[in-house]
């Protein structure tokens, strides 16, 4: 790979792995400071975080991955360490989008609009999960609809697989 290349790749992953941390921000903010205030009942706040944790969780793996990656991406397999922890992600943030889905069930909120926000807040939970450790679903928006029908290997499981070499 030439040193223009590299140079792009890290850019790149930067902007992923920034990305990836700042919406977790973002949405943590958010729910903290503008959603949960306007919650009539308790239960429905405990539906928020149920709907919500598991996605800032795979949501900062994911930044720290990319940021990570940029160390060894093109240019030697996943550090063994590294592969071991995201095989674990991979079991545990499955765990973490059921007890999710219990939690907004048996916390369900008390209006339609709250219940489906939270439901797709979920639900975009299950999609990142997917798309970093099952088939990749983000492409620039003008090639989606050409490209995701692909079924493409995500970056994190093919850097997994190098690893496991």
């Amino acid at each position: 790979m030439t040193a223009e290349l590299e140079l792009d790749l890290r850019r790149k992953y930067v902007n992923l792995g920034v990305g990836e941390l700042v919406a977790t921000l973002v949405f943590t903010l958010i729910a903290a400071a503008v959603v949960a205030p306007r919650l009539e009942h308790r239960s429905d706040a405990a539906a928020l975080w149920s709907a919500l944790i598991p996605l800032l969780v795979i949501l900062v793996q994911a930044g720290v991955y990319w940021l990570a990656a940029r160390g060894w991406v093109e240019r030697r397999p996943m550090p063994p360490g590294f592969a071991a922890t995201y095989r674990a992600f991979r079991v545990i943030d499955v765990v973490l989008l059921v007890a999710g889905l219990v939690g907004l069930v048996i916390w369900w909120p008390s209006s339609i609009a709250a219940a489906l926000g939270l439901s797709a807040v979920w639900l975009f939970g299950v999609l990142e999960y997917v798309n970093y450790f099952v088939v990749r679903l983000s492409y620039p928006i003008g090639r989606w609809f050409t490209t995701v029908g692909q079924w493409r290997t995500p970056r994190l499981i093919q850097d997994l697989r190098s690893a496991a070499r």
